[in-house]
């Protein structure tokens, strides 16, 4: 077994730790009534995104005890919710911020939603990508860490069923295939005159989509001409490759952090990646941390769950003009070619 270095040991800028879809909802929301919340992650990776700066997630569920499953989606199989504890869950990683923006934070109406936000401000989580009325859903959120301001705009391309207007609560959405909305250059124009560093954060594309599609390349090159400094997308569960363009990095997906989820043999979406982004370091920029989901809880990942993520970063990245240079079991150091 080889062990990780601290997030911390060469730190010659902020380290932001990027995480996936978070769901906490259905099967794990069961889970955490039984075990203290802190315990849907291993003692590992707890250890290894508590000493980032700021770890950033997608949350893939409302968190709330109100609400009715929506009707909005016609044919809707499956509505996340998670309970209160489980901002404890996100805590005990030491979550900065989340984005909202996707296709579960409505699953319990208006009403849930509120809550979600209520519960994660009370947490000292920020939110992006969701809000009561179209203004405050699209709306960057700024957090600090280690003395470097850091925008968050979250945005989905689907369900436009969720998506908020003027008075109504919902997430900020965008077909992002046309290109960029006015709002969404706009807002990340603003983040940048007021950030270091801006992170763009879309739930993006098809689930179980292993690759990237041009659109999703051509969007990310608008979202970084606009003030981005990194993209870091997610939606498909299964992890892609990463991309440059310039000096700027693109996650295309993160892939799944933590779940419930049926697995695919082929694609594996219980395995994910925790991306550990360096600004400022020319050396290691982007490094990749290898992820094991079991059934409710997420581990680093070993033996050949570690080669499997190898291999498919070496395609994944290789495709994107990217090298990746394994520098531990489950850790990889990712570069322009």
């Amino acid at each position: 077994m080889v062990g990780y270095a601290g997030c911390n040991a060469l730190r010659v800028a902020p380290t932001i730790g990027l995480l996936g879809d978070v769901m906490l909802g259905r099967g794990v929301a069961a889970h955490l009534a039984e075990v203290a919340p802190e315990d849907v992650w291993s003692p590992e990776l707890r250890r290894l995104c508590l000493s980032c700066d700021l770890v950033i997630c997608n949350l893939e569920c409302c968190v709330s005890e109100r609400g009715s499953p929506t009707d909005r989606i016609p044919g809707k199989p499956f509505f996340f919710r998670a309970p209160p504890v489980a901002v404890e869950s996100l805590r005990a990683i030491g979550t900065a911020a989340v984005g909202l923006a996707n296709n579960h934070a409505l699953d319990y109406e208006e009403r849930a939603l509120l809550d979600s936000l209520e519960l994660l401000g009370e947490a000292g989580i920020a939110t992006a990508g969701a809000g009561a009325g179209a203004e405050a859903a699209r709306r960057g959120v700024i957090v600090e860490g280690d003395g470097t301001r850091v925008g968050l705009l979250a945005v989905s391309d689907h369900p436009h069923q969720y998506a908020a207007y003027a008075d109504d609560s919902g997430i900020a959405h965008a077909d992002l295939a046309r290109g960029l909305p006015g709002w969404l250059t706009s807002e990340l124009k603003r983040l940048r005159a007021e950030c270091g560093l801006v992170i763009a954060f879309p739930h993006w594309g098809p689930n179980m989509n292993p690759r990237t599609a041009r659109w999703q390349r051509n969007a990310a090159a608008e979202m970084l001409a606009a003030g981005a400094t990194l993209v870091a997308g997610h939606s498909a569960h299964i992890f892609h490759g990463v991309g440059w363009v310039g000096d700027s990095p693109v996650l295309f997906d993160l892939g799944d952090a933590l779940d419930d989820y049926a697995v695919d043999p082929r694609l594996r979406n219980d395995l994910g990646v925790l991306a550990l982004w360096r600004p400022g370091n020319s050396v290691t920029p982007i490094e990749l941390v290898g992820l094991k989901l079991d059934y409710c809880r997420t581990d680093l990942a070993y033996g050949k769950e570690a080669e499997w993520i190898a291999a498919r970063l070496a395609d994944a990245c290789g495709s994107l003009g990217s090298s990746v240079e394994r520098i531990a079991e489950q850790r990889f150091r990712v570069s322009p070619a």
